[in-house]
């Protein structure tokens, strides 16, 4: 592997931010996934030829020149609780600046225990590395912000949690892994002179524009509200459940990050929940822009000391920041939804139309993906929920809406094309695609989808194998953190 440009930055915050630690080194390391066209992104020439190098990077077992391992230190409220946590079984090799500039972090994932492992081994099993990264790169296909998976190597142990699994080590690409909670652990950690350095450190970062601005701290937390607005509305418009919306899971960059018990959507319901710990459906689709209002709340509670020396006005400037979500979320929602059905703008016509769909499809139990491109199709594409009168009558009333807000058949459809996935990571079929390559070690199948939902606004004129919902729909289906 050539081409790696450390330049690490992160080692120069507060040492109390992160621990220096090197992965722990594993006996049988094997490539068994490797993103080609994330690699030239990052400016990263691959060998084929050089596989031990490679599987002893993307295993951990080989420091590349350059790097700087850590494990970041940071807190977090975890279901409404707060928790002092920091990267138990994730170790930052460093930075590095790919051609176009930008800078990312380089992580290992499940690469042994750290400082903050809590008694954990630091290890992670090949399933859920593999999920990570089928779900990751659908989210960037889809164009949603997100952390990238580079690469999965297995480590020829075995990981114990409820069952005996495969080792793995994923190897992850961020922007950067600076969290809500990592300003939590600052605020109750660190001094207020370190706590200003780090958010100056996190503005150079990502928010350079904000630099000299006298209410930096402030305009910070509402550059990350309009990040978070813009990343929920792209959840709820693809039917993405996070699973663990807590606060250390929130990057203040805007990214989706730490897929654990995520999962999409088939049959409509704003309460759907698939997390296995998630019991009371706090993290339910319906939830997801509430609770990321309440963490960004936290993430305001941690700047109080910086955004003003009395208190009480700190307290009102940031909620005056708050207060700014739920208008701009329900603005950009109503917008989203309308594309969704093929109008430029929301009117309270076209809010109308789509609050009566949500309601059928709510009680039909339709499948969310696969309707708007019936709709999107004008029901060319058939299957029997979709004959039903009451959706019929409410295909003519969109097309006289749309005949009467000057909108062309043709012009609507291309709007849909780019809002609606033809694909997305179906439970069933992801289940099948990780079975077929933890207990038969073929990627084939994995292969085969992971090739449909990275390119996932394709064009159909037919359904295919890759868009059929579950038989019976996904029943007690449970997806786990996979710690």
């Amino acid at each position: 592997m050539k081409g790696w440009k450390f330049n690490n930055s992160y080692i120069e915050v507060p040492k109390k931010m992160y621990a220096r630690v090197e992965p722990t080194k594993v006996v049988a390391p094997a490539v068994v996934l490797f993103n080609e066209q994330l690699a030239a992104e990052l400016g990263l020439v691959f060998e084929a030829t050089d596989t031990e190098c490679n599987e002893g990077v993307f295993s951990g077992n080989l420091i590349p020149e350059g790097a700087a391992p850590i494990a970041q230190a940071y807190a977090g409220h975890q279901f409404g609780h707060f928790n002092i946590l920091g990267d138990g079984r994730a170790i930052l090799l460093g930075e590095i600046l790919t051609p176009n500039g930008n800078r990312v972090d380089v992580q290992l994932k499940g690469s042994g225990p750290t400082p903050y492992s809590r008694r954990g081994d630091g290890r992670a099993t090949l399933r859920s590395m593999l999920r990570e990264y089928l779900i990751s790169e659908a989210m960037h296909g889809m164009g949603i912000a997100s952390s990238r998976s580079l690469a999965v190597a297995t480590t020829g142990e075995k990981v114990y949690r409820e069952d005996i699994h495969d080792g793995a080590v994923l190897t992850r690409i961020a922007s950067s892994h600076i969290r809500v909670g990592t300003f939590e652990y600052a605020r109750n950690f660190l001094s207020v002179e370190e706590l200003e350095s780090f958010t100056n450190y996190t503005i150079r970062r990502h928010y350079p524009q904000l630099e000299g601005s006298a209410d930096a701290a402030l305009e910070m937390l509402r550059a990350v509200v309009i990040k978070q607005v813009a990343l929920i509305v792209n959840w709820m418009r693809v039917g993405f459940i996070h699973g663990v919306m807590n606060t250390d899971n929130m990057s203040v960059a805007g990214e989706t990050f730490d897929y654990g018990p995520c999962a999409f959507m088939n049959s409509y319901d704003v309460k759907t929940v698939f997390s296995s710990i998630d019991t009371n459906g706090r993290y339910a689709y319906g939830n997801q822009p509430q609770v990321a209002l309440w963490n960004l709340s936290c993430l305001a509670s941690a700047l109080l000391p910086l955004i003003h020396l009395d208190e009480a006005i700190a307290i009102k400037k940031a909620e005056e920041v708050l207060n700014e979500f739920p208008a701009m979320y329900q603005q950009q929602y109503a917008t989203m939804m309308a594309n969704k059905i093929g109008f430029s703008v929301s009117n309270e016509e076209v809010v109308k139309l789509i609050k009566a769909l949500l309601e059928w499809m709510q009680e039909q139990k339709a499948d969310y993906t696969n309707t708007f491109l019936v709709i999107q199709w004008e029901g060319k594409l058939t299957q029997p929920i979709y004959a039903q009168e009451v959706f019929i009558d409410w295909l003519n009333k969109r097309k006289n809406l749309l005949a009467k807000n000057g909108i062309t058949a043709e012009a609507a459809t291309r709007m849909m094309q780019q809002q609606n996935p033809s694909y997305i990571p179906r439970n069933h079929l992801v289940e099948q695609a990780l079975d077929a390559a933890c207990f038969r070690n073929s990627y084939e199948y994995f292969n085969r989808l992971l090739k449909k939902i990275a390119q996932p606004y394709t064009v159909i004129n037919e359904w295919n194998e890759f868009q059929q919902p579950p038989e019976g729909g996904d029943g007690y289906y449970a997806t786990y953190c996979g710690t």
